[in-house]
C-alpha cells in the first residue's frame, strides 16, 4: 500500500484519490516584494508558526496533441522532498471562478501514472488515454515558503512562491502569492488579498501556472471568453441567490478576460470585459430598487470607471477591425494603407494606457471587492427589514415587476423614435441592454420559452441595430482624432470614409425603424 499524500504544508492525507474542491486566490507580485509581504502584521499576527519552506519541481503532461489542454484540464507531478504526488485539475467551477476540482495521489517517480486516478469518476479523456500518451509539456521550479493562518473566520494557507516556469530554453520568473481556504469563509481570502495590496501593487493572478506554461511552451493565445448563461436558476431560488448567481457569473466572465485584454493579444478581450461590467451594472440598476444597498452604487461607480478606461480602446478596435474592412469591402479601389497605418499607431496608443490602467493597485483593489461582494453578499449590509425580507421571497414575482418597469421605461424613451437624436438613440440603447440582459437573465423563470426567445431576439436585433448607429456616429470624433496629416492618400481614404458614413446612416435608420416597430408589437412573455 502506499504511503500518504503529503502537501506543501506538510500535513498528511488519505491515499484514495477522492475528488477534492480547491478554493484559491492567486496574486501576481513584482519581483523582490515577497519577502517584505511575508512579514507583515496581519501574518505574524494569524500564522500558526514560521511556516515551512519547501523547493517544488513540477513537470506538466499531456499528450502531443494537447488533448487535456482543449479540455481546461492540467495534469502535473510534483517533487517534494522524496515525496511525487501527481495531480489532475479541471477548470474552474461556473460561477466560481477561484473553485477548481482536483484529484491527487502519490506515484513512484516524476512520471505520471493515470491508473491510480478513477477514470470511471472522471471520465474523458482519462479513460480514453493510453498510459504511454503523455509526455513533458514544460516544468516549474519553486522556492515556496507556506504558512498557516487562523485568521476570524477562515483558516487560510499563504504560499510565497519564487522560481522559474521552464520549456525547452525558454524560461519565465514566477511571483506570486496563493491564499487556498482550508475552512470557514471565503471571503477570507479577498480582505487578506486586499490588506496585501495596501503594501505591494499586487494583481489578481487570472492563469494558473499550467496557463502560463502551455502559452511559454506552445505560444497559445489565450482567448476571449464570451458570457456563458447563468446555469441552475429555477423558480424556486430566492432573491439573494440569484443575485449571487447572477453578480458571480459576471465576475468570473470578467476575470476570464482580464489577461487577454492587458495582452492585448485578442481585441475582443476589451469588449467582453465591458460586456461583463455592463451585465454586472445592470444587475446593480435592476435590484436596487427593491433592495437600495448602497453596496449597488459603489460597485456600479467602480465598474462605470473601468468601462470608462475600456471605452477609447474599443472604439479603435471597432473603427480599425470592422469599420475600415467595411469601407475596403464596399470600395475596394480607395487606398486604406495610410490610414491603416494611422489606425493601428492609435490602437496601439490606446492599448499602452489600458495596460497601465489594468495592472494599476484600484482595478485590482475593484477585482478583489467585487469577489468579496458576492462570497459574502454584500447587498444584504445597510438595508431595512423591508428589502431583506424581499431577498428571502422567491425570484419570480420580482422578476415580473422589474420586466414590467423596464419594458415601459424602454417605451417611454423610445416614443416618436423617428426624432431621436445620436444621444438620445445612445441612451435608447443602453436601456435596451438592460432590458435584454434582464430577460435572459430571468426567462428560466418562466414556462414559455419559445415566446420568451422570440422577445429576446428582437430585442437583440434592434439592439444591434442602435450599437451600429453609434459606431457610425463615432467615425467623425475617430476621423478628427487623426490629425492634419497631408499625405494624399490618407486625406482621400478620410474623404472616402466619410460619405461610405453618410450613406450608411441612411441605410441604418430605415432598418432601425422596421426593428423598432416589429420589437414593439412583441407580446411581453413574463406575468402571472
Amino acid at each position: 500500500m502506499n504511503g500518504p499524500i503529503v502537501h506543501d504544508s506538510g500535513s498528511a492525507i488519505a491515499v484514495r484519490p477522492a475528488e477534492q474542491a480547491e478554493i484559491e486566490l492567486k496574486l501576481l507580485a513584482p519581483q523582490g516584494v515577497l519577502e517584505k509581504l511575508r512579514e507583515m502584521p496581519v501574518i505574524a499576527q494569524h500564522a500558526r508558526n514560521r511556516g515551512v519552506v519547501r523547493r517544488l519541481e513540477t513537470v506538466y503532461y499531456d499528450t502531443p496533441e494537447r488533448v487535456l489542454f482543449q479540455r481546461g484540464m492540467s495534469l502535473r507531478v510534483r517533487r517534494c522532498g522524496k515525496h511525487f504526488i501527481q495531480t489532475l485539475k479541471f477548470p474552474p467551477d461556473s460561477g466560481r471562478p477561484l473553485a477548481r476540482r482536483q484529484w491527487e495521489t502519490p506515484v513512484d517517480g516524476i512520471t505520471p501514472d493515470l491508473a491510480r486516478l478513477p477514470a470511471a469518476e472522471i471520465g474523458d479523456p482519462v479513460t480514453t488515454l493510453a498510459p504511454d500518451a503523455l509526455v513533458p509539456a514544460f516544468a516549474t521550479k519553486v522556492r515556496r515558503h507556506a504558512r498557516q493562518l487562523n485568521l476570524p473566520d477562515a483558516s487560510v494557507e499563504i504560499a510565497f512562491d519564487e522560481g522559474i516556469i521552464e520549456a525547452g530554453t525558454r524560461q519565465e520568473l514566477l511571483s506570486e502569492i496563493e491564499l487556498e481556504l482550508k475552512s470557514g469563509n471565503a471571503g477570507a481570502l479577498f480582505d487578506l488579498g486586499a490588506q496585501l495590496l495596501d503594501t505591494a501593487p499586487l494583481q489578481i493572478g487570472t492563469r494558473s501556472k499550467a496557463e502560463r506554461g502551455y502559452a511559454l511552451a506552445f505560444d497559445v493565445v489565450q482567448p476571449a471568453v464570451k458570457a456563458e448563461p447563468v446555469v441552475g436558476i429555477t423558480a424556486e431560488h430566492a432573491v439573494d441567490d440569484v443575485i449571487a448567481l447572477l453578480a458571480g457569473s459576471c465576475w468570473q466572465h470578467l476575470l476570464n478576460n482580464h489577461a487577454v485584454a492587458r495582452e492585448g493579444s485578442d481585441p475582443e478581450g476589451v469588449h467582453q470585459m465591458r460586456v461583463a461590467l455592463r451585465r454586472l451594472r445592470t444587475i446593480c440598476a435592476l435590484f436596487r430598487r427593491e433592495i437600495p444597498s448602497p453596496s449597488f452604487e459603489a460597485i456600479n461607480g467602480e465598474a462605470r470607471w473601468l468601462m470608462q478606461q475600456l471605452g477609447p480602446t474599443r472604439d479603435w478596435d471597432v473603427f480599425a477591425v470592422t469599420t475600415v474592412s467595411r469601407l475596403a469591402t464596399a470600395a475596394p479601389e480607395v487606398d486604406l494603407v495610410d490610414l491603416r497605418e494611422v489606425v493601428q499607431l492609435q490602437r496601439k496608443s490606446n492599448y499602452a494606457v489600458l495596460q497601465a490602467v489594468l495592472v494599476d493597485p484600484r482595478c485590482s483593489r475593484f477585482l478583489l471587492s467585487l469577489g468579496n461582494w458576492v462570497e459574502r453578499r454584500g447587498w444584504r449590509n445597510e438595508i431595512e427589514s423591508e428589502a431583506l425580507a424581499v431577498l428571502s421571497q422567491p425570484m419570480p414575482t420580482l422578476a415580473d415587476k422589474i420586466l414590467a418597469r423596464w419594458h415601459h421605461k424602454v417605451l417611454k424613451r423610445g416614443a416618436h423614435f423617428r426624432r431621436l437624436d445620436a444621444d438620445a438613440q445612445h441612451d435608447l440603447r443602453i436601456d435596451l441592454k438592460k432590458l435584454r440582459y434582464a430577460a435572459e437573465f430571468f426567462s428560466p423563470l418562466y414556462a414559455d420559452r419559445a415566446r420568451a426567445k422570440r422577445y429576446v431576439a428582437r430585442l437583440a436585433r434592434l439592439q444591434n441595430s442602435l450599437g451600429r448607429a453609434r459606431d457610425i456616429a463615432n467615425i467623425s470624433a475617430l476621423l478628427d482624432t487623426i490629425g492634419q496629416d497631408n499625405r494624399p492618400a490618407l486625406r482621400f481614404a478620410v474623404g472616402a470614409m466619410t460619405g461610405w458614413r453618410a450613406r450608411d446612416q441612411i441605410a441604418v435608420a430605415k432598418k432601425l425603424r422596421q426593428r423598432w416597430r416589429r420589437f414593439k408589437a412583441t407580446s411581453a412573455f413574463w406575468g402571472r
